[in-house]
């Protein structure tokens, strides 16, 4: 075993797999919560030079963390060596994945309309995907405590800049810039279609991105029972469409929420003049 494995290796530590809503989940969500109380308040109305270092430096944690994740899933100790053997079924190319390849055209992009794509792709439908890991994470618990670290900094950190990105754009993010977003969710969506075609053919195990490859089983909730029911292009339809709704749900709670904040608020100056 050379450096290198001996230090995956002692990264690879083992605890007892957490359970849904158990001690581990519930200080997640304690954790997103608090840091997406924080970071909306305090820098709400920072530049948007500020804004751009922040999401550089929660990709740049979401980066580091999902590399050491992609490691540890290829490296088993065979007695004293290390054997590499790429997984291909956790390939990060998810829906929850996709702040990975996103956020740095939010870094750096000029402003724009293909900026305010993305970033209203981030604030709605990976908004959604890191909500949902966070009230059910379903089987994304294991026994490696790094990487039970790292599903929830990844996921949390979709929730925290879901709520960030909106509240940042507040003012202007109404159903047109809604709209925007459902532009790069086709276009990774597509991505994936082809991928799932292409690699079915060029390997020989699990590959199914975004959970719409027609030759698996889809396994996410409720859609795992349609895929069953429908020929996969009814199937691939609702897909879209029920996704397309639960973004657009994630849009129209922000706002209502943040419009109630400031009713609220209004109201309590209002008292005190």
């Amino acid at each position: 075993m050379n450096i290198f494995e001996k230090f995956i290796h002692f990264f690879a530590g083992t605890m007892t797999t957490p359970i849904n809503f158990g001690v581990w989940h519930l200080i997640s969500i304690a954790f997103v919560i608090s840091t997406t109380i924080f970071i909306c308040c305090t820098f709400k109305n920072c530049s948007d030079k500020t804004f751009r270092r922040i999401i550089l430096v929660f990709w740049i944690v979401m980066l580091v963390l999902e590399v050491y994740k992609q490691v540890l899933f290829s490296y088993e100790l065979n007695g004293k060596v290390g054997v590499w053997d790429f997984r291909w079924e956790f390939f990060p190319f998810q829906l929850c994945s996709m702040p990975l390849y996103v956020l740095p055209f939010v870094a750096f992009l000029k402003e724009g309309k293909v900026r305010d794509s993305i970033m209203s792709f981030m604030a709605t439908f990976a908004f959604f995907g890191g909500v949902a890991v966070m009230i059910y994470p379903g089987n994304v618990f294991v026994e490696y405590i790094g990487i039970n670290i790292q599903t929830m900094v990844h996921h949390g950190l979709q929730v925290v800049l879901g709520v960030f990105i909106f509240i940042y754009n507040r003012k202007k993010f109404n159903h047109k810039y809604f709209l925007l977003g459902i532009i790069p969710f086709v276009a990774v969506l597509l991505i994936a279609i082809f991928s799932n075609l292409i690699m079915y053919r060029v390997l020989d195990e699990y590959f199914n991105m975004f959970y719409i490859s027609p030759y698996f089983e889809c396994h996410l909730p409720v859609l795992e029972v349609v895929q069953q029911k429908v020929p996969y292009f009814a199937f691939l339809l609702i897909y879209i469409l029920g996704f397309v709704f639960v973004a657009y749900l994630m849009f129209i709670i922000m706002r209502g929420i943040y419009n109630l904040i400031l009713f609220l608020w209004n109201k309590k100056n209002e008292q005190k003049n």
